[in-house]
């Protein structure tokens, strides 16, 4: 792998065996099923960049947070991570959650939820395990005191805070950040994004950034992939993507974000639900809701391809606007 790459993806997928019971198959004659959460993902993570994958519920975002860190394993493909300061030369990894109420321990103090992950680690002993508890306090913007409390006596915000800190606590050079804002308010949204562009700064980390919220990665990422029922259906630099979309349901996601420039401006709704992924759509699997489908979507999916440093899945991809 290329030194600049911190994660690369070739193929990945995973799937799930969501079939009935044996028996009840039997009797009723019914095929096994299979949902395939992510199928035939690739993409590359610069080192020191936010990478974001968006997508609405269900589109497989998630799941690629999770193979990411080690918590499923892949039906098929690879993720490799360049070599790092880690065991082994491995490249040290960990994930901030998206609930910060249900990912802390409601019965620890906050000094040892932070402490546990660098005492089994080894990474300090003895005392200055306490005093990196507090730097890590600092750097988050909380007070050496708080590590007495419990998390019930915080904010939202002060616990997701609290959360990164443990997450810093293994020294990592890869976030992956599922959804870390969604349970925020708008305000707290802002701050807790800003802390993590500055502490990325001051160590060098690389971010996967799992979003539902184009409005939100704009701001906080480099890169963005865009996904649709278990695949990337557009992967491009942040501002390329929000100036000239290629891909109508990126610009159907574009459309459902307020602009306070121009409140007015017509804005095009995403039509009807997402199709289960247990039984997609042939073809494109977006054709059922895209304004501009043709037969041909319907019957042969697009491959991704490379298209002026940006990649495209789409048989009839929108023209880039004029400078």
């Amino acid at each position: 792998m290329h030194d600049d790459i911190a994660l690369k993806a070739s193929d990945l997928a995973l799937w799930f065996d969501a079939s009935e019971p044996w028996l009840v198959r039997m009797l009723g004659r019914k095929p096994k099923r299979t949902l395939k959460a992510v199928d035939g993902v690739s993409f590359a993570v610069p080192r020191g960049s936010t990478f974001a994958i968006v997508g609405e519920s269900g589109c497989g975002k998630s799941t690629i947070a999770r193979l990411a860190v080690g918590l499923y394993t892949p039906t098929n493909g690879s993720l490799t991570y360049s070599g790092g300061a880690g065991s082994g030369g491995r490249m040290r990894v960990q994930m901030i959650f998206q609930d910060p109420y249900a990912s802390l321990n409601p019965r620890w103090r906050v000094k040892d939820i932070i402490a546990e992950p660098i005492r089994e680690l080894g990474i300090r002993k003895g005392a200055a395990i306490g005093k990196r508890v507090d730097e890590l306090l600092g750097l988050v913007g909380l007070m050496r005191g708080d590590g007495e409390k419990y998390p019930h006596a915080f904010s939202g915000g002060q616990r997701q805070r609290i959360s990164i800190a443990r997450a810093l606590a293994t020294e990592p050079e890869f976030l992956v950040c599922d959804e870390p804002t969604s349970a925020l308010d708008v305000s707290v949204q802002a701050q807790i994004l800003n802390l993590m562009k500055e502490i990325q700064g001051q160590f060098h980390l690389t971010y996967m950034f799992i979003s539902h919220n184009l409005a939100v990665v704009r701001h906080a990422s480099d890169h963005i992939a865009v996904m649709y029922l278990g695949g990337i259906v557009e992967q491009a630099p942040t501002e390329q993507l929000f100036r000239n979309p290629r891909h109508p349901y990126t610009r159907l996601l574009i459309d459902t974000i307020p602009d306070l420039e121009a409140p007015n401006r017509q804005r095009k709704q995403l039509a009807g639900e997402v199709p289960s992924p247990l039984d997609p759509p042939s073809g494109c699997r977006f054709h059922p809701r895209c304004p501009q489908a043709q037969d041909i979507c319907k019957r042969v999916a697009p491959a991704l391809e490379e298209q002026n440093g940006r990649r495209v899945a789409c048989h009839f991809p929108l023209q880039p606007a004029t400078p």
